[in-house]
């Protein structure tokens, strides 16, 4: 049956429609009775919280997910795209579970001692019980670490096994991941947004919670670092990684600090992050990045992600590094055809967890069974590499080749047979998911993850990454197009007692996190580019009429008008002046190609954001992802509407900066680029609009600018006088709108900001701030000049010049800076 023949399910039908076509060895249709049961409750709460239609289900944990911020990127992707979740969780028994949690403590140990062996005295291949180009031949064994064990022992710290369960019940390991095992992130998320979406569902079926595995993992990682509260960081390859959402939703519920190759410098053998405070050692380092890009000294020379020297930092400063170069030696398909042998060998037992069976075609009687048997299995690469010359591809089924594919495959295996592996095609068990609005069974894999803690044991999660696929493609690392993801629980007899991400309390601190340089740059870049956004749509509004003072706005053609749309030209906001007003206003709102339209500036604003997801609350990063509102570039109040409603949502994101950001480092910079960017275009704008010949015209619309015409018409009963505007425009103390206001703050900012040096002198953004707002401070309106503005912008370039300077991503002269800034 197909999903489109699937039977309609009404609010009370939805596990007697399911099961009446579920396949065998369906999860639920194959659960014992009392699972079952739980299947059926479940259901028929969910059936009952969507008045019997799966869509508005799907519906709305698709809206929380959103909410939560969840994305991913297939490879090529140039922008996220929203996160699949099935909103109906896979279910498992504690007694399965338990039979699963066996199998993956023997597996994370007989994995560490196969890979402690294969970088110290090679044992396994000096008896011949591993063969020798099973190692070499992987292009993640990086002979550079033989001999480099980790400083406590442990070369894996953090492990994932993808699982598959076959129509009959049995569970089985497909794949091991130990280089960059993602997926315990947008675990942890997709129960999140179930737990959301549902309520108290889970808790009713009593499902294991997850944090406490996330607290083990984070004691585990510690317990190997140096110092007793030791600074650990999350290495990420960047903004653009596949998994960079999960990698910044982890760092932030984890307490980690989120990092790139950029962020850190090795000095005399240890590591140090660069913050505003200058050089900070850290003590460990869980890496999202393969072992060839970490360090373009020690591994591949051409990686620019990575951090040169950090090689020497492990092995002879004691950096904990989770998990340790090479480890991905054991992630083979080829290691995969020995590990059962090992398992015997080593821990003196079969696996509890069975691998699919594989065949390793550098072994005659392997390659022959192969060949001969190549219409039951799946032929892929043993190494990670495309096979028999198709790029891209790197496993194919062997009932799928044509005569000719078949030939050239066979001939690459009698060529290099060491590079070709055969494994049996593996049917897999299927799980209710919602698919097209209607109940559909899907086959799925599980990726669990297991973790030491801080006494060196291993733990599973109670819980797992659950794959449904949508074109039976199981060997994918991650996701697919067009695949759904799900949430997977654990069920125990009695309820499960709460439990948080911290066992005991913590010492109290009243002082926020290391503020790394590069964090700094990207919230004052932040900063500038929403104050930039609102200034264009500010003058967008008093093109088409927006002025609250004024019946109508300046008139097509006046001088006020012309300077109005020189100013969006100057902006790159359009690309000239020539042309009817209101398309160029269309332009300067939705025109992504123009550099300064507002289009453009809120997909560098969601940009940037992408790069602080680990720094800005939900709530902040939704509006800063809210697209540009629709207008009709032929219809001036539609684009009167869009630009309002976008200077609206400028002013959501200043509130919840204003009351919802805690008085750090990070909202200072983040108020910063907003205060200079502010001030910045205040002198301008002063410039263009105050001049000594300034028009009625000319004074409104700069007030409308500044948001300043109720209080100016507070204050003087007479109409816009050019005296007093300049006043309240660029010298009133008080107008948080005002040139000298921004000046203050900046000078307040900069001020309390952390010094380098202990000599109580000013550094250089000091200085100049407090010259700049004690230059403009004794000033009135009547004694301000064009000259005095024009200063005044030349010194708020300069600042910006010297904050960027002294706080954003400093270079390697840190290395000489002193001994008293590196702790």
């Amino acid at each position: 049956m197909t999903v489109a023949s699937a039977p309609v399910m009404d609010a009370a039908g939805w596990a007697d429609a399911y099961l009446a076509w579920a396949p065998e060895g369906d999860l639920f249709a194959g659960a014992s009775a009392e699972m079952a049961g739980h299947w059926r409750a479940m259901l028929d709460r969910l059936s009952a919280q969507a008045q019997g239609d799966p869509a508005a289900l799907a519906g709305n944990v698709e809206r929380q997910a959103v909410d939560l911020g969840l994305a991913f990127r297939l490879t090529g992707d140039q922008q996220e795209r929203p996160w699949p979740l099935s909103p109906v969780p896979l279910l498992i028994g504690a007694r399965e579970w338990t039979h699963i949690e066996q199998g993956l403590v023997q597996r994370a140990q007989l994995l560490e001692r196969v890979i402690s062996d294969i970088y110290s005295t090679q044992s396994l291949v000096r008896d011949g019980k591993l063969p020798a180009s099973v190692i070499t031949g992987s292009p993640h064994h990086w002979r550079v670490m033989t001999g480099a064990p980790p400083p406590h022992g442990h070369f894996v710290h953090f492990y994932a096994a993808d699982l598959a369960r076959g129509p009959d019940g049995e569970w089985r390991v497909l794949a091991d991941r130990v280089r960059t095992p993602v997926g315990v992130g947008y675990a942890l998320e997709n129960r999140l947004a179930l737990s959301r979406a549902t309520g108290d569902l889970l808790g009713a079926l009593n499902a294991r919670r997850l944090a406490p595995f996330l607290s083990d993992l984070r004691r585990g990682l510690a317990a190997d670092c140096e110092r007793s509260d030791p600074r650990i960081g999350l290495l990420s390859p960047g903004r653009f990684n596949q998994s960079y959402a999960e990698q910044a939703h982890l760092a932030r519920y984890l307490g980690l600090l989120l990092v790139e190759g950029d962020d850190l410098i090795v000095s005399d053998g240890q590591l140090f992050v660069r913050t505003i405070q200058g050089l900070k050692r850290v003590d460990g380092l869980w890496r999202w990045m393969d072992s060839r890009f970490l360090d373009p000294l020690a591994f591949d020379a051409e990686s620019r992600i990575g951090v040169p020297d950090l090689f020497d930092a492990c092995v002879k400063g004691g950096l904990m590094l989770a998990n340790w170069p090479g480890v991905g030696v054991i992630e083979s398909r080829a290691m995969a055809a020995f590990l059962p042998g090992l398992a015997r060998e080593v821990l003196g037992a079969d696996l509890i967890l069975p691998n699919i069976a594989t065949w390793w075609c550098g072994q005659a009687a392997e390659r022959a069974h192969v060949a001969d048997a190549m219409d039951e299995l799946v032929v892929g690469s043993a190494f990670d590499r495309d096979v028999a010359g198709l790029t891209g591809t790197r496993f194919l089924p062997g009932s799928g080749l044509d005569a000719k594919q078949r030939a050239a495959l066979l001939e690459a295996m009698a060529r290099r047979p060491m590079d070709y592996v055969g494994q049996e095609v593996v049917r897999l068990s299927t799980t209710p998911a919602i698919v097209n609005g209607k109940l559909t069974p899907l086959p799925f894999t599980l990726r669990v993850f297991v973790a030491r803690d801080d006494l060196g044991q291993w733990r599973i999660m109670p819980g797992a990454f659950a794959r449904l696929a949508a074109h039976g493609d199981i060997r994918a690392a991650l996701m697919g197009e067009g695949d759904l993801s799900a949430d997977m629980c654990v069920l125990d007899a009695r309820p499960v007692p709460r439990d948080g991400l911290m066992a005991a309390a913590p010492a109290i601190r009243r002082v926020g996190g290391m503020l790394p340089a590069k964090a700094a740059d990207n919230l004052y870049w932040l900063g500038r580019y929403i104050e930039r956004m609102e200034m264009t749509a500010r003058v967008i509004r008093a093109i088409v009429g927006g002025s609250i003072e004024a019946d109508l706005g300046p008139a097509v053609g006046s001088p006020t008008m012309d300077r109005l749309m020189g100013q969006l030209a100057l902006w790159g906001a359009i690309p000239g002046t020539a042309g009817a007003v209101g398309p160029l206003c269309a332009q300067a709102l939705g025109d992504g190609a123009q550099p300064g339209s507002v289009r453009a500036l809120l997909a560098a604003v969601a940009g940037i954001g992408e790069g602080l997801r680990d720094r800005l609350a939900v709530d902040y990063w939704r509006l800063v992802r809210l697209p540009l509102p629709d207008f009709d570039g032929g219809v001036t109040e539609t684009l009167l509407e869009a630009s309002s409603r976008m200077i609206e949502r400028i002013s959501a994101l200043s509130g919840l900066a204003a009351e919802n950001m805690g008085r750090t480092e990070g909202w200072r910079f983040h108020d910063m680029g907003r205060r200079m960017e502010r001030a910045i275009n205040g002198c301008r704008l002063a410039m263009l609009f105050a001049g000594d010949g300034a028009s009625a015209d000319d004074l409104t619309v700069l007030l409308d600018l500044n948001d300043s015409q109720i209080s100016y018409r507070n204050r003087y009963l007479a109409g816009p006088a050019l005296a007093p505007v300049r006043d309240l425009v660029a010298l009133e103390p008080h107008n948080p709108r005002s040139i000298l206001y921004q000046a203050q703050r900046l000078a307040e900012h900069v001020a309390a900001l952390p010094t380098l040096h202990g000599d109580g002198m000013p550094e250089e953004p000091q200085r100049l701030a407090a010259m700049l707002a004690a230059r403009l401070a004794p000033m009135t309106g009547d004694m301000l000049g064009m000259a005095d503005l024009a200063d005044a912008e030349s010194r708020l370039l300069g600042l910006s010049d010297a904050i960027g300077q002294r706080y954003f991503l400093q270079r390697r002269k840190e290395r000489s800076e002193g001994g008293s800034l590196l702790s």
